[in-house]
């Protein structure tokens, strides 16, 4: 059903207006495929030019990705909480007096497949980096980190030595105060995880999920999975006065 728009202002306005309360009310969430153009000048009646500025302005608002091949979405917007302080593992580790060292599996240029480029909010097949790194604490492998990076943001990535500094040291070390968003789940290691990390595959695992923003621009996804023996997660922080 259409929405009832002012017609004070130019038709291109009033789609924006109508599609904004459409996403604020929820009734289009967050990764919602929107409908084509071809539906909206029906339902708007108006002309294919007028629905792609709309959509178009949208875009560069941040408010909608553009997906080619797949159509347009309902960005996944950064989370409006305050900055999340990131630590490396290495530090971590060396907090706990033991030793730290990783292994570099791969380390290469992918193509964004389609879930990768709405995560980025970037065209299927968008370049991206792709690491797998594996960490180990005194020689025990406690996190198996896989991460595609946003090539625009690390231009050098492929060229670092990870046994040196973790990706995310040096990530955090070219874009400061990102926001951050953690997912985290427990998993069954698949096959190839479980060789990873030397685990069997039917040893429990938590995946931290993370994505983190800077300026309104994806930076990296990371999924960091542990062995449930050999990892707690855990954070302190201070409430807000009442």
């Amino acid at each position: 059903m259409s929405d009832v728009i002012s017609t004070a202002q130019p038709r291109y306005a009033q789609i924006k207006e109508a599609i904004r309360r459409r996403i604020s009310s929820g009734d289009w969430p967050e990764g919602f495929q929107i409908p084509s153009e071809h539906k909206l000048l029906e339902e708007f009646s108006v002309s294919r030019m007028t629905v792609h500025r709309a959509l178009r302005d949208l875009t560069d608002e941040g408010l909608l990705t553009r997906v080619q091949g797949l159509g347009t979405f309902v960005a996944e917007r950064p989370p409006s909480t305050d900055v999340v302080e990131l630590r490396s593992i290495a530090d971590e580790i060396a907090e706990r007096g033991n030793v730290h060292c990783c292994r570099v599996e791969q380390l290469l240029a992918v193509a964004a497949d389609a879930g990768l480029a709405r995560r980025f909010n970037l065209p299927v097949g968008a370049k991206l980096f792709h690491s797998i790194v594996v960490h180990s604490e005194s020689d025990v492998p406690v996190q198996l980190e896989e991460r595609w990076v946003n090539p625009a943001v690390a231009p050098d990535y492929l060229e670092q030595d990870f046994t040196r500094q973790t990706p995310g040291e040096y990530l955090i070390r070219l874009e400061s105060s990102p926001q951050v968003e953690h997912v985290i789940e427990a998993v069954s290691p698949t096959a190839e995880i479980a060789r990873l990390l030397d685990i069997p595959v039917t040893e429990p695992c938590l995946r931290v999920t993370r994505r983190t923003w800077v300026k309104g621009r994806v930076v990296t996804v990371a999924m960091l999975v542990h062995p449930g023996s050999r990892y707690r997660l855990g954070a302190r922080f201070q409430l807000p006065p009442p």
